[in-house]
């Protein structure tokens, strides 16, 4: 009777019933098709890391191609269609009556009756970048009607379609595998490296220790033995990856779990994540270690201001209490959406080092806490909402040599701890300007090999701005105007037999806005993929004859550039 119950045991203390830190999803199981009519091979899937967000849905790879047919997923109507130069560039939203919404993303073009629809809105709101809200009975579709055309505009790097399933009433992102769509997947997760991290200091003031992960027969391993450390409360982040069957393809896991002596402490998992929450992806992964040129580091542990995690807590927040010094068994678990899974186990032990680590310079500034920092030309502030972890922020100032900057160089922070929400800063001139020169302020923040450039407001010598990186900022008066440039096209050019007319624009700081073309005095459509050249192609708003077209566009300082073409069709 003995042996039966220490049986008994054993079997339910391995079921993955019992060790599941999540419970089961529910979600409809066949409702939704594939939205092309060829095998679905993913070239990322839901919940990828990417920078500053997750990858909220699948990518579908069309075989290098563009321009095939992309079908109704199933019955509904077409509620929304988004036009935009980055993001998802074309998009087409059906709502479905099951409360689900799925969404196809990169498209070249839409239905022929849709595509016309579209074009008389741009032309009545004169903006080719539109989101548009489509009365129900306008566009009612059948599962497998055609809704479009594939392609590779807006954030695409090679041509797929981005497919994505939410929910209809509050815009959360689901994880489309969970469907059942028709995708072959007998593979496990692969574990690449175990991190260790201190826990007594903030997560972006230190270097966790990495250890490498192997396979064995049993599963993963941590070669060498016990792990120690020298600090008592410590947390571990992993690295790892996921295909399906068929494909090499390192996708991203779906969801991992640790567990301390076979008890579950805490796991995330890729589900349930609205566009509003996508960039608390700087909150999951080991942010400093990426952004210093490391892997992707996914956290077992939730930082205090990660709010609405993905995280799932079931004995704590991850951190990992080893001061009475004995030997701890660990295992970390990974999953994927259709149930292959991994497992990591190892031990780990405290041992006292007797070594201790001077303060970094810098103020201490704390999540879910407004505070700031202020001298006598420069002032910065961060909201309950910035932060993820405890960290010092270092402030230090220069002199720029540089006849346009009207400030010193202000540094603040370090480019390697992640902001969520904006913070403001303050910057007091160094110059005396007239009243035309502060209305050509921008504040220009440089970091690495990105620079962002904000309008400035003025209070009497001081100027703010909102920013979401931490950097170098200065003041910088821009008198300079855009630049129009035309490609292969000139004033007075006959261009019958042409099939567009494109412009390049330029600008000294590297940011303009408000593009704008009229065709004898009426605004004229140019598309604008990528950010990059402003095309139109000649349709039926440019009549054979001759024409004026005029070009503006003005950049962030309120500089005006305008252009004046005379050409004949």
């Amino acid at each position: 009777m003995k042996y039966f119950l220490m049986k008994v045991l054993l079997i339910i203390g391995y079921s993955p019933l019992i060790a599941q830190v999540f419970p089961a999803k529910s979600y409809p199981k066949g409702y939704f098709r594939n939205p092309l009519n060829i095998p679905i091979s993913l070239a990322g899937n839901f919940g990828e890391l990417r920078p500053n967000h997750y990858h909220m849905g699948l990518d579908i790879r069309t075989n290098h191609r563009e321009n095939l047919p992309v079908y109704a997923a199933a019955d509904g109507y077409i509620a929304h269609v988004k036009v935009e130069p980055a993001g998802f560039g074309q998009a087409v939203y059906i709502n479905h009556p099951n409360g689900y919404t799925t969404v196809y993303g990169h498209l070249n073009n839409f239905s022929p009756a849709l595509a016309a629809y579209v074009k008389r809105q741009q032309y009545k709101q004169e903006s080719w970048k539109v989101f548009l809200d489509i009365p129900p009975e306008l566009f009612p579709v059948k599962k497998g009607e055609l809704i479009a055309y594939s392609g590779n505009t807006g954030g695409s790097q090679a041509p797929h379609v981005h497919f994505e399933i939410r929910s209809t009433n509050d815009d959360v992102n689901k994880n489309p595998m969970l469907f059942a769509m028709p995708i072959k997947d007998n593979t496990v997760p692969v574990i690449l490296r175990l991190a260790v991290y201190d826990r007594t200091k903030s997560i972006y003031e230190q270097v966790p220790r990495i250890f490498p992960v192997k396979k064995s027969v049993h599963g993963f391993i941590i070669p060498g033995g016990i792990i120690t450390v020298h600090s008592p409360q410590i947390s571990f982040g992993i690295s790892a990856f996921d295909t399906e069957s068929g494909t090499s393809n390192r996708n991203g896991i779906y969801e991992a779990d640790l567990f301390e002596n076979d008890n579950a402490v805490i796991g995330f998992q890729m589900d349930n994540i609205s566009y509003d929450k996508t960039r608390n992806v700087n909150a999951h992964i080991d942010y400093k270690t990426k952004t210093n040129g490391g892997p992707y580091i996914q956290q077992l542990f939730q930082l205090y201001g990660y709010v609405n995690s993905i995280y799932h807590p079931v004995s704590g927040d991850g951190i990992i209490d080893l001061s009475d010094g004995s030997v701890h068994p660990m295992k970390v678990e990974v999953r994927d959406p259709l149930g292959n899974r991994s497992s990591l186990q190892y031990q780990v032990q405290y041992k006292p080092a007797g070594e201790s680590t001077p303060e970094p310079p810098g103020k201490k500034f704390y999540p879910m806490m407004l505070d700031g920092y202020e001298t006598n030309d420069c002032a910065f502030y961060l909201g309950e909402k910035c932060l993820y972890d405890s960290v010092h922020i270092n402030y230090s100032s220069s002199v720029s040599l540089s006849a346009d900057v009207v400030s010193n160089i202000h540094t603040i922070g370090a480019g390697f701890i992640p902001l969520q929400d904006s913070f403001l800063v303050r910057i007091k001139t160094n110059k005396s300007l007239s009243a035309d020169q502060k209305n050509r302020t921008v504040m220009e923040r440089s970091g690495g090999s990105k620079i962002d450039v904000k309008k400035v407001e003025w209070q009497n010598d001081w100027a703010s701005a909102r920013f979401r990186d931490f950097g170098n900022f200065e003041l910088v008066v821009d008198d300079e105007p855009p630049m129009i440039v035309p490609f292969a096209f000139r004033d007075g050019a006959n261009v019958g037999r042409a099939a567009r007319i494109v412009f390049r624009v330029k600008d000294n700081m590297g940011s303009f806005k408000n593009f704008r073309a009229e065709l004898d005095g009426k605004w004229l459509c140019f598309s604008n993929d990528k950010g990059k050249s402003f095309i139109y192609k000649f349709d039926e708003h440019c009549p054979r004859g001759k024409h004026e077209l005029k070009i503006s566009v003005e950049d962030e300082a309120g500089n005006v550039a305008e252009k004046l073409f005379h050409f004949t069709r």
